[in-house]
Protein backbone atom coordinates (compact mmCIF):
# COMPACT_ATOMS: atom_id res chain seq x y z
CA UNK A 1 0.00 0.00 0.00
CA UNK A 2 1.40 3.40 -0.46
CA UNK A 3 1.27 5.89 1.73
CA UNK A 4 0.61 9.71 0.97
CA UNK A 5 1.03 12.61 2.72
CA UNK A 6 -1.66 15.33 2.74
CA UNK A 7 -1.97 19.23 3.52
CA UNK A 8 -3.77 19.69 6.90
CA UNK A 9 -6.92 20.95 6.02
CA UNK A 10 -7.78 24.45 7.45
CA UNK A 11 -10.49 24.47 9.90
CA UNK A 12 -13.95 25.92 8.16
CA UNK A 13 -14.37 28.78 10.43
CA UNK A 14 -10.52 29.70 9.67
CA UNK A 15 -11.17 29.51 6.13
CA UNK A 16 -14.77 31.56 6.20
CA UNK A 17 -12.66 34.51 8.34
CA UNK A 18 -9.81 34.57 5.85
CA UNK A 19 -12.14 34.99 2.97
CA UNK A 20 -14.10 37.77 4.92
CA UNK A 21 -10.91 39.40 5.63
CA UNK A 22 -9.93 39.36 1.87
CA UNK A 23 -13.90 40.55 1.19
CA UNK A 24 -13.70 43.69 3.09
CA UNK A 25 -10.05 44.65 2.30
CA UNK A 26 -10.61 44.74 -1.42
CA UNK A 27 -11.04 48.14 -2.67
CA UNK A 28 -14.30 48.41 -4.29
CA UNK A 29 -15.52 46.52 -1.04
CA UNK A 30 -14.42 49.40 0.72
CA UNK A 31 -15.76 51.75 -1.56
CA UNK A 32 -19.05 50.93 -1.40
CA UNK A 33 -18.96 51.15 2.31
CA UNK A 34 -17.19 54.62 2.26
CA UNK A 35 -19.82 55.41 -0.48
CA UNK A 36 -23.01 54.77 2.04
CA UNK A 37 -21.01 56.04 4.94
CA UNK A 38 -20.49 58.99 3.45
CA UNK A 39 -23.95 59.94 2.04
CA UNK A 40 -25.67 59.09 5.39
CA UNK A 41 -23.39 61.24 6.92
CA UNK A 42 -23.40 63.99 4.59
CA UNK A 43 -27.23 63.69 3.55
CA UNK A 44 -28.86 62.43 6.58
CA UNK A 45 -27.11 62.88 10.07
CA UNK A 46 -25.29 66.50 8.78
CA UNK A 47 -27.77 68.86 8.66
CA UNK A 48 -29.50 68.88 11.65
CA UNK A 49 -26.32 69.05 13.69
CA UNK A 50 -25.07 71.92 10.99
CA UNK A 51 -28.20 74.04 11.82
CA UNK A 52 -27.59 73.92 15.31
CA UNK A 53 -23.97 75.14 14.72
CA UNK A 54 -24.93 77.75 12.57
CA UNK A 55 -27.27 79.09 15.54
CA UNK A 56 -25.00 78.91 17.84
CA UNK A 57 -26.35 76.37 19.82
CA UNK A 58 -29.11 77.97 20.52
CA UNK A 59 -31.64 76.09 18.01
CA UNK A 60 -32.69 73.20 19.46
CA UNK A 61 -30.42 69.57 17.97
CA UNK A 62 -32.97 68.18 16.88
CA UNK A 63 -32.19 64.58 14.67
CA UNK A 64 -34.59 63.88 11.92
CA UNK A 65 -36.90 60.82 12.20
CA UNK A 66 -36.58 59.30 8.99
CA UNK A 67 -40.12 58.02 9.17
CA UNK A 68 -41.70 61.49 10.24
CA UNK A 69 -39.56 63.78 7.95
CA UNK A 70 -38.74 63.89 4.47
CA UNK A 71 -35.57 65.13 2.64
CA UNK A 72 -36.44 68.20 1.22
CA UNK A 73 -39.33 69.39 1.01
CA UNK A 74 -43.20 68.57 1.69
CA UNK A 75 -44.11 68.76 -2.12
CA UNK A 76 -42.40 66.97 -4.57
CA UNK A 77 -40.52 64.17 -2.43
CA UNK A 78 -44.35 62.79 -0.87
CA UNK A 79 -45.15 62.31 -4.57
CA UNK A 80 -42.26 60.73 -5.29
CA UNK A 81 -42.76 58.69 -2.30
CA UNK A 82 -46.00 57.41 -3.70
CA UNK A 83 -44.36 56.68 -7.09
CA UNK A 84 -41.69 54.17 -5.64
CA UNK A 85 -44.70 52.63 -3.66
CA UNK A 86 -46.96 52.26 -6.53
CA UNK A 87 -44.60 50.63 -8.36
CA UNK A 88 -43.90 48.35 -6.33
CA UNK A 89 -47.53 47.67 -5.34
CA UNK A 90 -48.53 47.44 -8.81
CA UNK A 91 -45.64 45.04 -10.09
CA UNK A 92 -46.24 42.64 -7.18
CA UNK A 93 -50.24 42.84 -7.33
CA UNK A 94 -51.47 44.57 -10.43
CA UNK A 95 -49.36 44.89 -12.81
CA UNK A 96 -51.79 45.64 -15.53
CA UNK A 97 -52.77 48.50 -13.84
CA UNK A 98 -48.96 49.70 -13.63
CA UNK A 99 -49.17 52.65 -15.51
CA UNK A 100 -52.66 53.60 -14.99
CA UNK A 101 -52.24 54.53 -11.37
CA UNK A 102 -54.60 54.65 -8.61
CA UNK A 103 -54.29 58.62 -8.92
CA UNK A 104 -55.65 60.90 -11.57
CA UNK A 105 -58.50 58.91 -12.13
CA UNK A 106 -60.41 58.14 -14.61
CA UNK A 107 -57.24 59.14 -17.25
CA UNK A 108 -54.60 56.20 -17.92
CA UNK A 109 -51.08 56.69 -17.99
CA UNK A 110 -51.01 58.24 -14.80
CA UNK A 111 -47.14 57.32 -13.87
CA UNK A 112 -46.22 58.53 -17.13
CA UNK A 113 -47.18 62.41 -16.31
CA UNK A 114 -43.47 62.58 -14.91
CA UNK A 115 -40.37 60.44 -14.41
CA UNK A 116 -42.01 57.49 -12.75
CA UNK A 117 -38.81 56.09 -10.87
CA UNK A 118 -39.36 53.03 -12.44
CA UNK A 119 -36.67 51.55 -11.50
CA UNK A 120 -36.61 51.64 -7.70
CA UNK A 121 -39.81 49.46 -7.68
CA UNK A 122 -38.15 46.96 -5.86
CA UNK A 123 -37.87 49.62 -2.79
CA UNK A 124 -41.56 49.16 -3.05
CA UNK A 125 -42.12 45.24 -2.63
CA UNK A 126 -41.35 46.20 1.19
CA UNK A 127 -43.87 47.77 3.97
CA UNK A 128 -46.89 49.20 2.95
CA UNK A 129 -48.62 52.24 4.08
CA UNK A 130 -47.06 56.07 4.25
CA UNK A 131 -44.84 55.42 7.06
CA UNK A 132 -43.29 53.31 5.09
CA UNK A 133 -43.31 54.97 2.03
CA UNK A 134 -41.38 57.72 3.80
CA UNK A 135 -38.93 55.84 5.07
CA UNK A 136 -38.47 54.08 1.83
CA UNK A 137 -37.93 57.78 0.09
CA UNK A 138 -35.56 58.91 2.60
CA UNK A 139 -33.06 55.41 2.16
CA UNK A 140 -33.42 55.47 -1.58
CA UNK A 141 -32.62 59.71 -1.25
CA UNK A 142 -29.34 59.25 0.57
CA UNK A 143 -28.51 55.75 -1.97
CA UNK A 144 -28.71 57.90 -4.53
CA UNK A 145 -26.16 60.18 -3.59
CA UNK A 146 -23.88 57.06 -2.50
CA UNK A 147 -24.54 55.94 -6.27
CA UNK A 148 -23.15 58.71 -7.57
CA UNK A 149 -20.20 59.32 -5.59
CA UNK A 150 -19.24 55.44 -6.46
CA UNK A 151 -19.93 55.40 -10.29
CA UNK A 152 -17.72 58.85 -10.34
CA UNK A 153 -15.34 56.49 -8.34
CA UNK A 154 -15.24 53.63 -10.53
CA UNK A 155 -14.63 56.04 -13.78
CA UNK A 156 -11.79 57.40 -12.36
CA UNK A 157 -10.22 54.41 -11.29
CA UNK A 158 -11.07 52.66 -14.76
CA UNK A 159 -9.52 55.48 -16.64
CA UNK A 160 -6.60 55.21 -14.58
CA UNK A 161 -6.35 57.72 -11.84
CA UNK A 162 -5.85 56.56 -8.13
CA UNK A 163 -7.90 56.18 -5.40
CA UNK A 164 -7.33 59.84 -4.35
CA UNK A 165 -7.76 61.10 -7.81
CA UNK A 166 -11.10 59.16 -7.70
CA UNK A 167 -12.37 59.70 -4.81
CA UNK A 168 -12.26 63.73 -5.83
CA UNK A 169 -13.91 62.96 -8.74
CA UNK A 170 -16.88 61.03 -6.88
CA UNK A 171 -17.45 63.48 -4.64
CA UNK A 172 -17.36 66.55 -7.58
CA UNK A 173 -20.22 64.13 -9.50
CA UNK A 174 -22.14 63.54 -5.92
CA UNK A 175 -22.16 66.49 -3.70
CA UNK A 176 -21.53 69.54 -6.05
CA UNK A 177 -23.11 72.42 -4.68
CA UNK A 178 -25.82 72.83 -7.62
CA UNK A 179 -27.51 69.10 -7.03
CA UNK A 180 -29.13 70.24 -3.91
CA UNK A 181 -30.91 73.21 -6.03
CA UNK A 182 -32.69 69.67 -6.92
CA UNK A 183 -33.10 68.45 -2.94
CA UNK A 184 -37.14 67.30 -4.19
CA UNK A 185 -36.09 65.95 -7.51
CA UNK A 186 -35.04 62.46 -7.24
CA UNK A 187 -35.31 61.45 -10.52
CA UNK A 188 -32.10 64.00 -11.66
CA UNK A 189 -30.36 63.62 -8.45
CA UNK A 190 -30.33 59.33 -9.26
CA UNK A 191 -27.40 60.13 -11.63
CA UNK A 192 -25.10 57.59 -10.25
CA UNK A 193 -25.88 54.84 -12.95
CA UNK A 194 -24.70 57.11 -15.62
CA UNK A 195 -20.95 57.20 -14.76
CA UNK A 196 -20.88 53.70 -13.01
CA UNK A 197 -22.39 51.77 -16.87
CA UNK A 198 -19.75 53.93 -18.37
CA UNK A 199 -17.35 52.51 -15.74
CA UNK A 200 -17.96 48.78 -16.61
CA UNK A 201 -18.56 49.64 -20.22
CA UNK A 202 -15.19 50.71 -20.57
CA UNK A 203 -13.50 47.79 -18.03
CA UNK A 204 -15.40 45.63 -19.86
CA UNK A 205 -13.93 46.71 -22.88
CA UNK A 206 -10.87 46.82 -21.84
CA UNK A 207 -9.67 50.33 -22.69
CA UNK A 208 -8.96 52.77 -20.37
CA UNK A 209 -7.20 56.90 -20.52
CA UNK A 210 -3.26 55.51 -19.11
CA UNK A 211 -3.44 51.80 -21.19
CA UNK A 212 -5.65 52.69 -24.10
CA UNK A 213 -7.37 49.03 -25.68
CA UNK A 214 -5.79 46.01 -23.97
CA UNK A 215 -7.97 42.97 -25.65
CA UNK A 216 -6.40 40.80 -22.61
CA UNK A 217 -8.06 42.97 -20.04
CA UNK A 218 -11.89 42.73 -21.73
CA UNK A 219 -14.61 41.32 -19.52
CA UNK A 220 -17.93 39.78 -21.13
CA UNK A 221 -19.73 39.74 -17.63
CA UNK A 222 -18.84 43.29 -16.83
CA UNK A 223 -19.86 44.57 -20.72
CA UNK A 224 -23.17 42.64 -19.93
CA UNK A 225 -23.19 44.78 -16.38
CA UNK A 226 -22.79 47.57 -18.04
CA UNK A 227 -25.69 47.33 -20.19
CA UNK A 228 -28.06 46.41 -17.94
CA UNK A 229 -26.75 49.69 -15.35
CA UNK A 230 -27.43 51.75 -18.31
CA UNK A 231 -30.92 50.37 -18.96
CA UNK A 232 -31.63 50.39 -15.32
CA UNK A 233 -30.60 54.75 -15.13
CA UNK A 234 -32.83 54.80 -18.06
CA UNK A 235 -35.97 53.26 -16.49
CA UNK A 236 -35.55 55.89 -13.67
CA UNK A 237 -36.53 58.31 -15.95
CA UNK A 238 -35.89 60.88 -19.20
CA UNK A 239 -35.36 64.01 -17.35
CA UNK A 240 -31.49 63.17 -17.25
CA UNK A 241 -32.47 59.92 -18.93
CA UNK A 242 -32.83 61.21 -22.70
CA UNK A 243 -29.30 62.82 -22.73
CA UNK A 244 -27.67 59.63 -21.30
CA UNK A 245 -29.33 57.66 -24.12
CA UNK A 246 -27.98 60.32 -26.58
CA UNK A 247 -24.08 60.04 -25.36
CA UNK A 248 -24.12 56.84 -24.74
CA UNK A 249 -24.76 56.14 -28.40
CA UNK A 250 -22.04 59.17 -29.50
CA UNK A 251 -19.33 56.74 -27.14
CA UNK A 252 -20.83 53.97 -29.42
CA UNK A 253 -19.93 55.41 -32.31
CA UNK A 254 -16.90 57.17 -31.77
CA UNK A 255 -15.83 53.52 -30.41
CA UNK A 256 -16.69 52.20 -33.57
CA UNK A 257 -15.32 54.46 -35.47
CA UNK A 258 -11.60 53.79 -33.62
CA UNK A 259 -11.93 50.24 -33.83
CA UNK A 260 -12.00 50.72 -37.43
CA UNK A 261 -9.42 52.93 -37.96
CA UNK A 262 -7.41 50.70 -35.89
CA UNK A 263 -7.61 47.53 -37.97
CA UNK A 264 -10.74 45.43 -36.29
CA UNK A 265 -8.84 43.98 -33.30
CA UNK A 266 -10.52 41.21 -32.23
CA UNK A 267 -12.76 41.77 -29.55
CA UNK A 268 -13.96 38.31 -28.74
CA UNK A 269 -17.00 36.57 -29.48
CA UNK A 270 -18.05 36.82 -26.11
CA UNK A 271 -17.55 40.40 -25.89
CA UNK A 272 -19.75 40.73 -28.95
CA UNK A 273 -22.32 38.29 -27.16
CA UNK A 274 -22.47 40.45 -24.27
CA UNK A 275 -22.60 43.88 -26.56
CA UNK A 276 -25.53 42.34 -28.06
CA UNK A 277 -27.18 40.93 -25.44
CA UNK A 278 -27.18 44.11 -23.27
CA UNK A 279 -27.65 46.76 -26.44
CA UNK A 280 -31.15 44.75 -27.19
CA UNK A 281 -31.92 45.03 -23.43
CA UNK A 282 -31.30 49.08 -23.48
CA UNK A 283 -32.89 49.58 -26.56
CA UNK A 284 -35.72 47.65 -25.19
CA UNK A 285 -36.29 49.05 -22.15
CA UNK A 286 -35.83 52.69 -23.97
CA UNK A 287 -38.16 51.83 -26.90
CA UNK A 288 -40.75 50.72 -24.17
CA UNK A 289 -40.40 54.09 -22.22
CA UNK A 290 -40.53 55.69 -24.96
CA UNK A 291 -43.70 54.68 -26.70
CA UNK A 292 -45.23 55.34 -23.25
CA UNK A 293 -44.75 58.64 -22.74
CA UNK A 294 -45.01 58.95 -26.47
CA UNK A 295 -48.68 57.84 -26.11
CA UNK A 296 -49.07 60.50 -23.22
CA UNK A 297 -48.31 63.18 -25.86
CA UNK A 298 -50.69 61.80 -28.08
CA UNK A 299 -53.51 61.81 -25.96
CA UNK A 300 -52.29 65.60 -24.82
CA UNK A 301 -50.38 67.21 -27.27
CA UNK A 302 -50.06 70.42 -25.62
CA UNK A 303 -47.20 69.28 -22.98
CA UNK A 304 -44.93 69.76 -25.29
CA UNK A 305 -42.49 72.87 -24.50
CA UNK A 306 -42.87 76.23 -26.51
CA UNK A 307 -39.25 77.62 -26.82
CA UNK A 308 -40.16 80.75 -24.73
CA UNK A 309 -41.27 78.37 -22.52
CA UNK A 310 -37.90 76.29 -22.09
CA UNK A 311 -36.59 80.09 -22.08
CA UNK A 312 -38.15 81.13 -18.84
CA UNK A 313 -35.98 78.36 -17.42
CA UNK A 314 -33.00 78.61 -18.93
CA UNK A 315 -29.67 79.91 -16.59
CA UNK A 316 -27.59 82.42 -18.00
CA UNK A 317 -23.82 82.71 -17.63
CA UNK A 318 -24.12 83.98 -13.70
CA UNK A 319 -25.52 80.65 -13.13
CA UNK A 320 -21.94 78.69 -12.92
CA UNK A 321 -20.95 81.01 -9.81
CA UNK A 322 -24.43 80.65 -7.84
CA UNK A 323 -25.14 78.26 -5.65
CA UNK A 324 -28.88 76.80 -4.05
CA UNK A 325 -30.32 77.84 -0.97
CA UNK A 326 -29.39 74.73 1.29
CA UNK A 327 -25.25 75.12 0.14
CA UNK A 328 -23.74 75.07 3.42
CA UNK A 329 -21.00 77.45 2.42
CA UNK A 330 -22.37 79.65 -0.51
CA UNK A 331 -26.20 79.23 -0.13
CA UNK A 332 -26.51 82.45 2.49
CA UNK A 333 -24.14 84.43 0.59
CA UNK A 334 -25.48 84.09 -2.99
CA UNK A 335 -29.49 84.69 -1.89
CA UNK A 336 -29.05 88.11 -3.59
CA UNK A 337 -27.91 86.82 -7.43
CA UNK A 338 -30.88 83.56 -6.71
CA UNK A 339 -33.76 86.36 -6.39
CA UNK A 340 -32.41 88.65 -9.27
CA UNK A 341 -32.80 85.13 -11.40
CA UNK A 342 -36.16 85.69 -11.58
CA UNK A 343 -38.57 82.23 -11.36
CA UNK A 344 -37.60 78.83 -10.71
CA UNK A 345 -33.71 80.10 -9.55
CA UNK A 346 -33.01 76.48 -8.14
CA UNK A 347 -33.32 75.29 -11.90
CA UNK A 348 -30.98 77.94 -12.65
CA UNK A 349 -28.03 77.93 -10.51
CA UNK A 350 -25.08 75.73 -11.88
CA UNK A 351 -22.20 76.27 -9.60
CA UNK A 352 -20.22 72.51 -9.62
CA UNK A 353 -17.86 74.18 -6.93
CA UNK A 354 -15.00 76.43 -7.44
CA UNK A 355 -12.46 74.43 -5.88
CA UNK A 356 -13.43 72.08 -8.45
CA UNK A 357 -13.27 74.64 -11.37
CA UNK A 358 -9.59 75.32 -9.94
CA UNK A 359 -8.27 72.44 -9.98
CA UNK A 360 -9.86 70.97 -13.36
CA UNK A 361 -8.55 74.45 -14.41
CA UNK A 362 -4.75 73.37 -13.13
CA UNK A 363 -5.41 70.09 -14.87
CA UNK A 364 -5.24 71.25 -17.94
CA UNK A 365 -1.58 71.75 -17.39
CA UNK A 366 -0.86 69.20 -14.98
CA UNK A 367 -2.18 65.26 -15.07
CA UNK A 368 -1.47 61.90 -15.73
CA UNK A 369 -3.76 62.30 -19.03
CA UNK A 370 -2.29 63.30 -22.04
CA UNK A 371 -2.29 66.30 -23.37
CA UNK A 372 -5.28 65.22 -26.26
CA UNK A 373 -7.40 63.83 -23.74
CA UNK A 374 -6.85 66.97 -21.73
CA UNK A 375 -8.58 69.08 -24.70
CA UNK A 376 -10.96 66.35 -25.37
CA UNK A 377 -12.61 66.98 -21.63
CA UNK A 378 -12.34 70.83 -22.07
CA UNK A 379 -13.97 70.27 -25.42
CA UNK A 380 -16.15 68.09 -23.85
CA UNK A 381 -16.99 70.55 -20.69
CA UNK A 382 -17.32 73.81 -23.04
CA UNK A 383 -19.99 72.06 -25.09
CA UNK A 384 -21.92 70.88 -21.62
CA UNK A 385 -21.66 74.47 -20.68
CA UNK A 386 -23.38 75.88 -24.12
CA UNK A 387 -25.91 73.32 -23.96
CA UNK A 388 -27.15 74.07 -20.04
CA UNK A 389 -27.63 77.53 -20.49
CA UNK A 390 -30.65 76.68 -22.79
CA UNK A 391 -31.88 79.50 -24.96
CA UNK A 392 -28.84 82.13 -23.58
CA UNK A 393 -26.36 79.78 -25.66
CA UNK A 394 -25.95 78.94 -29.09
CA UNK A 395 -26.21 75.07 -29.05
CA UNK A 396 -29.08 74.48 -27.06
CA UNK A 397 -31.47 75.17 -30.38
CA UNK A 398 -29.96 72.29 -32.32
CA UNK A 399 -30.91 69.67 -29.63
CA UNK A 400 -34.46 71.35 -29.41
CA UNK A 401 -35.20 70.78 -32.86
CA UNK A 402 -33.27 67.85 -33.67
CA UNK A 403 -33.06 65.63 -31.10
CA UNK A 404 -35.98 63.34 -30.52
CA UNK A 405 -37.71 63.71 -26.50
CA UNK A 406 -35.56 67.64 -25.97
CA UNK A 407 -38.69 69.46 -27.00
CA UNK A 408 -40.79 67.99 -24.04
CA UNK A 409 -37.98 69.13 -21.66
CA UNK A 410 -38.56 72.04 -19.19
CA UNK A 411 -35.09 72.94 -17.57
CA UNK A 412 -31.57 72.64 -19.94
CA UNK A 413 -30.00 73.51 -16.61
CA UNK A 414 -29.59 69.57 -15.93
CA UNK A 415 -27.47 69.25 -18.67
CA UNK A 416 -24.33 70.56 -15.86
CA UNK A 417 -23.90 66.68 -14.72
CA UNK A 418 -22.07 66.33 -17.83
CA UNK A 419 -19.60 69.28 -17.46
CA UNK A 420 -19.45 68.11 -13.45
CA UNK A 421 -18.65 64.58 -14.42
CA UNK A 422 -15.65 65.88 -16.78
CA UNK A 423 -14.79 68.41 -14.71
CA UNK A 424 -14.51 65.61 -11.90
CA UNK A 425 -12.25 63.94 -14.23
CA UNK A 426 -9.88 66.55 -14.98
CA UNK A 427 -9.31 67.64 -11.24
CA UNK A 428 -8.42 63.69 -10.55
CA UNK A 429 -5.82 63.46 -13.39
CA UNK A 430 -4.41 66.37 -11.79
CA UNK A 431 -4.97 64.69 -8.19
CA UNK A 432 -3.22 61.33 -8.93
CA UNK A 433 0.22 63.13 -11.06
CA UNK A 434 0.27 65.27 -7.32
CA UNK A 435 0.13 62.24 -6.03
CA UNK A 436 3.04 60.56 -8.23
CA UNK A 437 5.55 64.37 -8.11
CA UNK A 438 5.19 63.57 -4.17
CA UNK A 439 5.92 60.24 -3.90
CA UNK A 440 9.07 60.66 -6.14
CA UNK A 441 10.07 63.55 -4.34
CA UNK A 442 10.20 61.69 -0.81
CA UNK A 443 12.63 58.95 0.24
CA UNK A 444 11.44 55.45 0.39
CA UNK A 445 9.26 54.82 3.22
CA UNK A 446 7.70 57.93 3.27
CA UNK A 447 6.09 58.46 -0.30
CA UNK A 448 2.91 57.31 0.14
CA UNK A 449 2.31 59.36 3.12
CA UNK A 450 3.81 62.76 1.22
CA UNK A 451 1.03 61.57 -1.53
CA UNK A 452 -1.50 62.04 0.89
CA UNK A 453 -0.17 65.15 2.54
CA UNK A 454 -0.61 66.62 -0.30
CA UNK A 455 -4.09 65.99 -1.81
CA UNK A 456 -6.16 64.62 1.02
CA UNK A 457 -6.60 68.16 2.30
CA UNK A 458 -7.66 68.99 -0.97
CA UNK A 459 -10.11 66.27 -1.19
CA UNK A 460 -11.66 67.22 2.40
CA UNK A 461 -12.30 71.05 1.02
CA UNK A 462 -13.78 69.69 -1.89
CA UNK A 463 -16.00 67.55 0.38
CA UNK A 464 -16.53 70.86 2.58
CA UNK A 465 -17.48 73.02 -0.52
CA UNK A 466 -20.37 70.28 -1.11
CA UNK A 467 -21.73 70.37 2.18
CA UNK A 468 -25.56 70.68 2.36
CA UNK A 469 -27.82 72.26 5.09
CA UNK A 470 -31.01 70.05 3.56
CA UNK A 471 -34.32 70.29 5.27
CA UNK A 472 -36.04 67.68 7.02
CA UNK A 473 -39.68 68.55 6.89
CA UNK A 474 -42.32 67.10 8.71
CA UNK A 475 -44.55 64.77 6.90
CA UNK A 476 -48.32 66.00 7.18
CA UNK A 477 -50.27 62.78 8.51
CA UNK A 478 -53.57 61.21 6.95
CA UNK A 479 -56.52 62.55 8.48
CA UNK A 480 -59.11 59.90 10.25
CA UNK A 481 -61.20 60.96 7.45
CA UNK A 482 -59.50 58.86 4.30
CA UNK A 483 -59.88 55.57 6.40
CA UNK A 484 -63.76 56.06 5.69
CA UNK A 485 -64.28 57.04 2.46
CA UNK A 486 -64.92 54.42 -0.24
CA UNK A 487 -62.88 54.49 -4.31
CA UNK A 488 -63.18 55.93 -6.73
CA UNK A 489 -63.22 59.55 -4.64
CA UNK A 490 -62.04 63.24 -4.75
CA UNK A 491 -60.18 65.15 -2.04
CA UNK A 492 -60.92 68.78 -1.85
CA UNK A 493 -59.22 71.11 -1.95
CA UNK A 494 -56.96 69.80 -5.23
CA UNK A 495 -54.06 71.31 -6.47
CA UNK A 496 -50.48 70.61 -7.09
CA UNK A 497 -49.24 71.12 -4.05
CA UNK A 498 -51.68 69.28 -2.01
CA UNK A 499 -52.44 66.66 -4.31
CA UNK A 500 -48.56 65.24 -3.79
CA UNK A 501 -49.84 65.05 0.40
CA UNK A 502 -52.40 63.15 -0.66
CA UNK A 503 -50.59 60.79 -3.21
CA UNK A 504 -48.72 59.80 -0.01
CA UNK A 505 -51.82 59.31 1.98
CA UNK A 506 -52.93 56.91 -0.73
CA UNK A 507 -50.61 54.23 -0.40
CA UNK A 508 -52.61 53.20 2.60
CA UNK A 509 -54.49 50.96 0.25
CA UNK A 510 -54.16 52.87 -3.37
CA UNK A 511 -57.90 53.86 -3.40
CA UNK A 512 -59.03 55.20 -6.76
CA UNK A 513 -59.26 59.22 -6.89
CA UNK A 514 -59.11 61.75 -8.93
CA UNK A 515 -56.57 63.46 -7.29
CA UNK A 516 -52.90 63.64 -8.20
CA UNK A 517 -50.01 65.77 -9.17
CA UNK A 518 -47.22 65.49 -11.72
CA UNK A 519 -45.15 67.30 -14.17
CA UNK A 520 -47.86 68.23 -16.20
CA UNK A 521 -51.71 69.13 -15.99
CA UNK A 522 -54.12 67.82 -18.53
CA UNK A 523 -57.22 69.73 -19.32
CA UNK A 524 -59.50 67.15 -17.91
CA UNK A 525 -58.00 67.37 -14.84
CA UNK A 526 -57.96 71.35 -14.75
CA UNK A 527 -61.52 71.13 -15.81
CA UNK A 528 -62.54 68.83 -12.58
CA UNK A 529 -60.84 70.98 -10.30
CA UNK A 530 -62.39 74.02 -11.52
CA UNK A 531 -65.90 72.68 -11.36
CA UNK A 532 -65.19 71.27 -7.98
CA UNK A 533 -65.07 74.46 -6.53
CA UNK A 534 -68.61 74.83 -6.65
CA UNK A 535 -69.26 71.47 -4.92
CA UNK A 536 -71.88 70.31 -4.37
CA UNK A 537 -73.33 71.90 -6.87
CA UNK A 538 -75.57 70.05 -9.66
CA UNK A 539 -72.86 70.22 -12.32
CA UNK A 540 -70.13 69.23 -9.96
CA UNK A 541 -72.62 66.00 -8.68
CA UNK A 542 -73.20 65.45 -12.25
CA UNK A 543 -69.46 65.27 -13.56
CA UNK A 544 -68.58 62.98 -10.39
CA UNK A 545 -71.35 60.50 -11.29
CA UNK A 546 -70.08 60.88 -14.87
CA UNK A 547 -67.06 59.37 -13.82
CA UNK A 548 -67.70 56.88 -11.27
CA UNK A 549 -66.64 58.56 -8.06
CA UNK A 550 -69.41 59.01 -4.95
CA UNK A 551 -67.34 59.95 -2.46
CA UNK A 552 -65.78 63.78 -1.91
CA UNK A 553 -63.29 64.16 1.35
CA UNK A 554 -62.70 67.62 2.66
CA UNK A 555 -59.76 68.31 4.34
CA UNK A 556 -60.83 71.66 6.06
CA UNK A 557 -57.07 72.64 7.29
CA UNK A 558 -56.60 72.42 3.59
CA UNK A 559 -59.70 74.39 2.19
CA UNK A 560 -60.15 76.93 4.35
CA UNK A 561 -58.31 79.99 2.73
CA UNK A 562 -59.16 78.74 -0.60
CA UNK A 563 -61.56 79.33 -3.69
CA UNK A 564 -63.06 75.35 -2.32
CA UNK A 565 -63.66 76.87 1.59
CA UNK A 566 -67.43 77.45 0.61
CA UNK A 567 -67.92 73.81 0.75
CA UNK A 568 -67.66 74.04 4.55
CA UNK A 569 -71.15 75.70 5.27
CA UNK A 570 -72.73 74.77 2.05
CA UNK A 571 -76.29 73.83 2.46
CA UNK A 572 -77.98 70.66 2.06
CA UNK A 573 -78.24 69.35 -1.38
CA UNK A 574 -80.56 66.48 -2.52
CA UNK A 575 -78.96 63.45 -3.38
CA UNK A 576 -75.90 64.25 -1.45
CA UNK A 577 -75.43 63.04 2.21
CA UNK A 578 -72.66 65.00 4.29
CA UNK A 579 -71.20 63.52 7.61
CA UNK A 580 -68.90 65.22 9.88
CA UNK A 581 -65.46 62.78 10.28
CA UNK A 582 -63.83 65.01 13.53
CA UNK A 583 -62.67 68.68 11.37
CA UNK A 584 -63.76 67.24 8.34
CA UNK A 585 -66.55 65.69 6.22
CA UNK A 586 -67.28 62.79 3.77
CA UNK A 587 -69.88 63.55 1.11
CA UNK A 588 -71.81 61.00 -0.48
CA UNK A 589 -73.65 61.04 -3.38
CA UNK A 590 -76.42 58.92 -3.36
Amino acid sequence: MLLTETAPVAPPVAGRRRRLRTFTAHEWTQAVIMSVLLAVSMIWLAPPYVRWLMSAGTAPLDPASPVRTIIGDGGDPTGQSWQIAWTGHALLHDIGRLWNTNLFHPEPYGLAYTDSLLGYAPFGFVGGGPDAAVLRYNVVFVLAFALAFLGGYALVRQLGGNWIGAAAAGAAFAYAPWRYGHDGHLNILSSGGIALALAMLARGHGWSFTDGYRPERTRPGWVAAGWLTAAWQISLGFGIGLPFAYVLAGVCLVAAGGWLLRGRPSLGRRVLLADAGGLLVFLGVTGYLAQIYQSVRDLHPQIERSWDYVALFSPTWKGLLTAPRPSLPWGDWHEPARQAMGNAPNEKVLLCGFLLYALAAAGLVISIWTIRQRVLLAAGIVLGVLLAIGTNGPLYKLVYLYLPGFDGTRTPGRLILWPTLLLGVLAAGLLTQLCRRAAAMTREGYARTAAQVVTVPLLAVLLFEGMPKLDHVPVRIAPAVMAEAHAPLMVLPSDEGIDLNIALWSTAGFPTMVNGAAGITTPEHHGIRELMKTFPSPQSQQKLREIGVRTVVVVREYVVGTPYELVLNAPATPGVTRRDVGADILYTLD
